[in-house]
Order: structure tokens, then C-alpha cells, then sequence
């Protein structure tokens, strides 16, 4: 089994040097950091753990906490993000601690494993404004990196694509088609991102000239059944009054205001445009919707190498301010968007 001397004359490193590398110490840049790991796994380089604990005093493992919910099956960026998540630290030499939280007090899973010893740092997921969990970890100066960030400016490491440019996006192309009366089925109204994604389509509406009416919002979980309910009652309406295009924070919210617009015989897109954001699930592909889907994209899986690195990096003693990243999602047009249908009562000019 290889040690740290032989990957330090491998690559003309000293072992401290490698040592210091593998264990993610911000001093060694991110280029040497890849090509440590890299000889590390080519020639069979296993750490000792005890050895490890005790000179850097870290358990090598992170923790992920995810709180309990009765629709959790149906979720399909569960298992996605927890399996890239887990690849992505292995790949570091890191363990991903996964744990349910079934407390009513938010902070009481964190402050259990902590006095457990058990990880040397956190993965929060669907951050809200004034969270406590994130209260909690930077009162005890904990290392955590958060998927998302539940204020704009946040002051902590994160990864998080830029929802508000996807929501503005996403209404420049529906207004550009002629639509005007346009419904948006969100996620939970207390995740920040469904909040940045809101207040951009409002932005967005009354830059275009059109009315939003709030009547035409719904906020709830990323499920088919959420999209059915809503767009089933937007779509019900009388037809001047129903939305010509809707908006879904989600694929999986679309797949439900397609089988709503269905069972209501309303084509798509003919009398119906949607666009939805899509974070690229397997089994769920928005180009294999009928029509396929038009959407904003960012995979889950983009998410999982960048968290893993900043909360590395972190655990080493970097500064929050250095690991904040911010990616854009990607556009893709197809067959489900289409010029707005002429109706009476329609207020387009």
C-alpha cells in the first residue's frame, strides 16, 4: 500500500506537502490538491483514520441532516443529489453521515451529532430566511455549506444557481410570445428560492406590462400532485380568465399541469405554453415530454463536486467569504411554448 512518500516522489512533493493536500489545508492550491488525489488513487494510497484523527483531530466524515416528510418518496432529487453527493466526498477521501430529522426544534439534530463527535461538518439543503440551522452552526463557528442561500447576500459558503435570472428568462420568453395572463406554480413559499423566483416574476411581469394576478401563484412542494392541483384550478376557469402560458419552479410540477391541461382537453401548446425549471432527473427527461418540455436547467449532479470542494475547504480553516458559488442555468426551447392563442377578453395589446 502506498504511503505519503511514495506519492510525495511521485509528484516532488514533500510529504507534508501531500499530507496537507489530502486533507484539503487551504495553503495548497487547487491544482496541487487534484493531482495529489489523483496519484493518491492511482497508486492504492489508503489513510490511516486513527493516525489521520489525531494529527488533524477530524473524522474525515460530514453530516447531512434531512428533515422528515410524509411525500418524501416522491421526490426524485433525493436519491440523485445523496448519491452524487456521497461520490463526491469519496472521491476526497470523505464520508457522507446521512440522518433524518423527526425533532419539531430545527437545531436539535445538528446539536446531537455534534456531541457525538461524529462529523467535522454540515451539508444543509432548501435553505429559509432566518434559518435556524444556519444561526446555530455560525454562533458555534461550525463549518457547513448550504445548497442554495436563504438571503441574497449571504454571508456563508454556498452553491446556488442564479434563480432569479432563470424566473426573468423564463417571462421575457413568454411575454415575447404574446402571452399575458400567465400562471406560476412555485415551490414552498418559505424556501428562499421559490421567494427569489416570485420576486423576479413579479420584476419581470410589470417590465412586460402585465398584470400578475395572485390568484394565478400556488406554492407548495415539487410534486406532480402540487402541479395537477394548481393547474387543474387555474385552467378550470373560464376561458378568458385561465392562464395562456404557466411557469413551474419544477419538471415534476410540470408533469402534473400537462396531465391537468389533459384531462381538460386544453392543448399544449396551442392554447397552453409551460415552461418549468428542470434540475435534470433521471427518468423525467423534460425532452421527452409530449411535446417536450421548454426549460431553464441545472442538473443536481452540478451541484455535488462544488459543495463537496467548498465544504473541504472550509473544514481546513478557509474563509466563508472566498466560497460562494453561483452558477447559471441553462435554456432549453422547445415544442411546449408557443405565440399566445387570440381570445376574447384577452387583454394583450
Amino acid at each position: 500500500m502506498a504511503t505519503l512518500k511514495d506519492i510525495g516522489a511521485e509528484l516532488g512533493l514533500s510529504p507534508a506537502t501531500v499530507s496537507r493536500a489530502l486533507n484539503g489545508f487551504p495553503e495548497v492550491n487547487s491544482e496541487t490538491r487534484e493531482r495529489v488525489r489523483e496519484a493518491a488513487d492511482r497508486l492504492g494510497y489508503r489513510p490511516n483514520r486513527v493516525a489521520q484523527r489525531l494529527v488533524t483531530g477530524r473524522s474525515g466524515m460530514v453530516g447531512m441532516i434531512l428533515r422528515m416528510r410524509p411525500d418524501m418518496r416522491e421526490d426524485p432529487t433525493l436519491f440523485d443529489m445523496l448519491t452524487g453527493l456521497s461520490a463526491a466526498l469519496s472521491l476526497r477521501d470523505v464520508d457522507l453521515v446521512l440522518a433524518v430529522d423527526q425533532e419539531t426544534d430545527p437545531v436539535a439534530a445538528y446539536e446531537r451529532m455534534l456531541s457525538r463527535s461524529l462529523v467535522d461538518g454540515f451539508i444543509l439543503a432548501a435553505p429559509e430566511p432566518d434559518d435556524p440551522r444556519i444561526a446555530y452552526l455560525q454562533a458555534h463557528d461550525l463549518p457547513f455549506v448550504v445548497h442554495g442561500r436563504h438571503a441574497f447576500q449571504a454571508d456563508y459558503p454556498f452553491y446556488d444557481i442564479d434563480n432569479r435570472k432563470l424566473a426573468r428568462d423564463s417571462v421575457a420568453l413568454l411575454t415575447s410570445l404574446g402571452h399575458r395572463r400567465i400562471g406560476f406554480v412555485n415551490g414552498e413559499a418559505e424556501l428562499t428560492y421559490a421567494q427569489d423566483r416570485l420576486r423576479e416574476f413579479r420584476v419581470a411581469m410589470a417590465a412586460a406590462g402585465a398584470p400578475v394576478e395572485d390568484s394565478l401563484i400556488s406554492h407548495g412542494r415539487l410534486t406532480e400532485s402540487h402541479g395537477y392541483a394548481s393547474a387543474l384550478a387555474m385552467l378550470s376557469r373560464p376561458e378568458g380568465l385561465r392562464p395562456t402560458a404557466i411557469l413551474c419552479s419544477g419538471t415534476m410540477l410540470a408533469k402534473g399541469v400537462y396531465r391537468a391541461a389533459h384531462d381538460l382537453a386544453i392543448a399544449i401548446p396551442q392554447a397552453l405554453s409551460v415552461v418549468a425549471h428542470d434540475d435534470i432527473w433521471p427518468g423525467l427527461e423534460a425532452d421527452r415530454f409530449d411535446p417536450p418540455l421548454t426549460t431553464t436547467a441545472k442538473s443536481m449532479r452540478a451541484a455535488c463536486d462544488p459543495l463537496a470542494d467548498l465544504l473541504i475547504q472550509r473544514i481546513a480553516g478557509a474563509a466563508p467569504a472566498g466560497l460562494r458559488h453561483i452558477e447559471e442555468a441553462d435554456f432549453f426551447l422547445r415544442e411546449s411554448t408557443g405565440p399566445a392563442p387570440p381570445r376574447e377578453g384577452d387583454a394583450r395589446r
